[in-house]
């Protein structure tokens, strides 16, 4: 079978399951000239993606996905991923949603037949890639890369009016919508953490973090620190040194490695798929405990990274200090002084829509987890900023007054985690996630219109029957 092939057993599948068809939605008059979409999915990264496709199979069609970057180089697996494989066993499935012919393993036996894929310990992250932009085309999902959401501005009607540049943003910058989907990946919730210290002390030609582009061709034969434990850390240690880099130190400062990946045992255990019928008490519980939790690298990560001299580990070293010297970035540690020439931060990201751009005029209205749920013993600020969702993926409010303002807006990316668990930006739970964000959406839609729907129904009056019968004459 060829990819060629596989795309027309996709077809038949689709077909097979009557994929397609009309809309059930109600259009609606444009607004300013602007036509108005019933869903935009910011974000065409493997999220984004699925959603749309989840959407299409409930016949919501009049779709819109938009991505700031290039076609093809949406999330983050050709930009900043930096490592070998993905993390995540190979047998997961995701955005398939259930058709065989659509999963990365039917993708990859297409080009290297069933004994390919037996070989394959874990999905190289480069193919990974390729499947999606695969997934894209086969599918026909409508992107418009290069379009940047700047700003979401409420509109009466329940709309939102979408201010967006870049070169392949409309000439007018705006697009309109009834729901507003963000599927804008891990850092979508909020923003990337570079520590305070660091950030004061030096300037950024010195440092930058994992999620940032960097140039490690041209830091070859420089010493590089890298700060964290987490496996996003290794991934670059292990990139840094096979690109020629002299030196990629990590500092953690727990005294040990973590060994545990809580992921494994979620995947396995059902708490993934079940995680929603936690009471808030269950889930903070949950979460807390995750996030009190490194994601430990990958072992073939960590020994690639380990087999290079340059390579080194410093365990019970937190960074007390940074400071540009003559010779390089010294870092202060419990352990002594050390000096660099650049400084790689794997220190992860805070999730709250206050820190959102694209989310100033609603931020205030967005209920936080530290609004609806106060812990009985030991709170955690990083899980209290999280916005508090409803089951659908949608914002809830404050108070009435935001209500209306949040209405037909949803959280499907990382700040979505103590709400719904590991779903919208995590392969393991999209396979979960992508179901329930649909039928809150397409709820949405159908109840908007709820008045007019029924009255469509209660008028409905297609003759369908057409048979006719005539009594036959007594003693006929």
């Amino acid at each position: 079978m060829s990819l060629d092939d596989l795309a027309a057993q996709v077809a038949w599948d689709l077909e097979a399951l009557a994929h397609g068809g009309a809309s059930w939605t109600r259009p609606r008059a444009p607004v300013d000239g602007e036509p108005v979409h019933d869903v935009v999915i910011v974000g065409g990264g493997q999220s984004g993606l699925g959603a749309a496709f989840g959407l299409m199979r409930e016949r919501v069609s009049n779709i819109l996905v938009i991505d700031e970057n290039p076609a093809g180089y949406e999330g983050p697996w050709d930009t900043y991923a930096r490592m070998v494989t993905l993390r995540t066993p190979k047998a997961i499935t995701s955005i398939d949603l259930g058709i065989p012919s659509l999963t990365f393993r039917a993708y990859w036996e297409a080009q290297h037949g069933p004994a390919g894929w037996e070989a394959v310990g874990k999905i190289p992250r480069r193919d990974w890639m390729a499947y999606l932009r695969w997934y894209r085309q086969v599918l026909g999902i409508p992107v418009r890369n290069e379009t940047r959401l700047d700003r979401i501005e409420p509109q009466a009607g329940g709309v939102h009016v979408l201010q967006v540049s870049g070169p392949g943003a409309p000439a007018s910058g705006r697009i309109v919508a009834r729901k507003v989907v963000l599927a804008t990946g891990i850092q979508g919730g909020g923003e990337w953490h570079t520590p305070g210290f660091i950030r004061d002390a030096l300037p950024k030609s010195r440092y930058a973090h994992t999620s940032e582009p960097i140039d490690y061709e041209a830091l070859k034969g420089k010493r590089v620190a890298i700060l964290g434990g987490g496996a996003s850390a290794f991934d670059n240690a292990q990139h840094a040194l096979s690109l020629g880099v002299a030196a990629a130190e990590v500092f953690i400062r727990r005294r040990e490695m973590p060994r545990v990946n809580p992921i494994r045992h979620m995947e396995q255990a059902g708490l993934i798929g079940r995680y929603t019928a936690l009471d808030d008490a269950g889930k903070y519980a949950v979460m807390v405990s995750f996030l009190d939790r490194n994601q430990p690298p990958t072992n073939d990560t960590f020994d690639r990274a380990a087999a290079y001299p340059g390579f080194a580990l410093h365990l019970g070293a937190p960074w007390e200090s940074v400071e540009e010297t003559a010779e390089g970035v010294v870092v202060t540690t419990p352990q002594g002084r050390f000096t660099y020439d650049f400084l790689v931060l794997s220190t992860g990201l805070v999730s709250d829509p206050a820190l959102r751009p694209e989310l100033a005029l609603v931020a205030d209205d967005i209920a936080r987890w530290s609004d609806r749920y106060v812990p009985d013993g030991r709170g955690n600020a990083l899980a209290d900023a999280h916005p508090y969702l409803g089951q659908g993926f949608q914002f809830t409010a404050r108070s009435e007054a935001g209500v209306a303002r949040l209405h037909g807006l949803f959280a499907f990316n990382y700040s979505a985690l103590i709400s719904l668990g590991l779903s919208a930006a995590a392969l393991s739970g999209l396979k979960q996630a992508i179901p329930k964000l649909v039928t809150g959406v397409a709820n949405q839609l159908f109840l908007d219109d709820e008045q007019a729907m029924l009255q469509d129904y209660l008028d409905y009056s297609e003759i369908e029957f057409t048979g006719q019968w005539v009594r036959p004459e007594a003693g006929a």
